[in-house]
C-alpha cells in the first residue's frame, strides 16, 4: 500500500496555521458584514455590495474549511483531478488550492471561467 504523495511535515503545519488564520479572519468578516447589513444605512455600503462581500466570506470559509479536513484526510497538497502533488509555490499563494496549476487551467477553460484558484 503506497500513500499518497503530500508536501513535507513543516510546511504543511506552516500551511494549517495559515488556513486556521484565514478561516477565523473570514468568520469575523462575515459577522462584521451581517450586522453591517441589518443597520439602517448599511454601515455605508450599498446593499448589492454588501451581498458580495458577504456571499465572498462565505466562500472563502468554505474553501478553507474544505482544505482543512483534506490536510485532516491526508489529502492535502494533491490535485483532486490528476493525483500529482499541487507545488508548494502554489499552496504558499492559495493555500485552499485543490488543483495543479495545469488542472486549474483546465477546469477553468471547461467551465468557462478564467484560471479561478480553488
Amino acid at each position: 500500500m503506497t500513500a499518497a504523495p503530500h508536501a513535507p511535515v513543516e510546511p504543511m503545519e506552516l500551511f494549517r496555521t495559515m488556513l486556521e488564520d484565514e478561516f477565523a479572519a473570514q468568520t469575523t468578516r462575515l459577522t462584521q458584514l451581517t450586522v453591517y447589513a441589518r443597520l439602517p444605512r448599511h454601515a455605508g455600503y450599498e446593499p448589492q455590495t454588501l451581498d458580495g462581500l458577504i456571499t465572498s466570506a462565505r466562500r472563502r470559509i468554505a474553501d478553507t474549511a474544505h482544505a482543512l479536513r483534506r490536510m485532516s484526510e491526508g489529502t492535502y497538497g494533491v490535485c483532486a483531478h490528476c493525483n500529482k502533488p499541487i507545488p508548494l509555490g502554489r499552496l504558499r499563494i492559495a493555500p485552499s488550492a485543490i488543483h495543479c496549476t495545469r488542472c486549474e487551467q483546465s477546469v477553468g477553460r471547461r467551465s468557462g471561467v478564467g484560471a479561478a484558484l480553488r
